[in-house]
């Protein structure tokens, strides 16, 4: 489910929460919510707004660091492949087809995740790479080096392409990370109580539905940057594909 609906969504369950409670306000008797049962009320949502707050925290940092590793893989990956493009090149004029393959697979691959036209859709999986990428591995074991340079060149060229595979598919296995939805729906579970009683214990009056609306949108932005983070390489937050760019700028130089 697309992380704008699941924050629309809590934010309906939140807030609809808070109107439940001023309704409720005049159901209550009035013994129920003297300053002895507010108190008491005041101190048990207490407790739940820290633990809220506490998962709210560790939910974002966690989606952060996610997000910051695929960042930082990218970032690596271009300077593996400008590398390994450079360590082909000194290898000797044998290699121009296979430095061709690769420009031309990352310029595909940046295509398909950063595409030029924002209205096309984001791939992240491309299965019909992998064959290319097989292919340069091979064409680069197949190389018949005539000087031990060359084969110190072919060992590092291999060296690279394996890196870059490894790095490839640890991206794609991030790209997918998401909040379970049981932790979610636990987590909305205790955001409702709170506003149920943010409601319960307030006047009605339209400050305070003004106050709890933005409470309810902020608790509803948070759960969509945290949604989007987990997906880092689709959707409106994602990582920058500015470092493949400069790769595949400085290919075949």
């Amino acid at each position: 489910m697309q992380p704008l609906i699941i924050s629309s969504i809590v934010f309906a369950c939140v807030f609809g929460s808070a109107l439940l409670g001023m309704l409720l306000r005049t159901a209550v008797p009035d013994h129920h919510v003297s300053q002895d049962s507010k108190d008491v009320v005041k101190m048990a949502m207490g407790l739940l707004a820290t633990m809220a707050a506490l998962v709210l925290g560790l939910l974002t940092a966690s989606a952060k660091s996610s997000f910051d590793t695929v960042d930082s893989e990218v970032q690596q990956s271009a300077a593996h492949i400008i590398l390994l493009d450079r360590v082909l090149a000194q290898y000797g004029p044998e290699t121009k087809e296979t430095r061709d393959m690769l420009r031309q697979a990352l310029a595909y691959r940046i295509q398909l995740t950063w595409p030029d036209d924002s209205s096309r859709a984001t791939r992240v999986e491309a299965p019909e790479m992998t064959p290319t990428i097989e292919g340069i591995q091979s064409r680069v074991r197949a190389l018949s080096p005539q000087s031990d340079a060359q084969r110190d060149l072919q060992s590092k060229a291999l060296s690279l392409i394996g890196e870059l595979t490894a790095t490839r598919w640890l991206v794609f296995a991030q790209a997918g990370n998401s909040v379970p939805m049981v932790f979610l729906i636990v987590l909305v579970l205790w955001l409702a109580v709170l506003f149920i009683s943010f409601g319960l214990l307030a006047p009605r009056n339209a400050t305070v539905v003004v106050a709890l609306l933005f409470c309810a949108l902020s608790v509803a932005g948070s759960i969509f940057l945290i949604l989007e983070m987990g997906h880092p390489l689709a959707g409106s937050i994602k990582v920058s594909g500015a470092p493949l760019r400069f790769a595949l700028a400085h290919l075949g130089q």
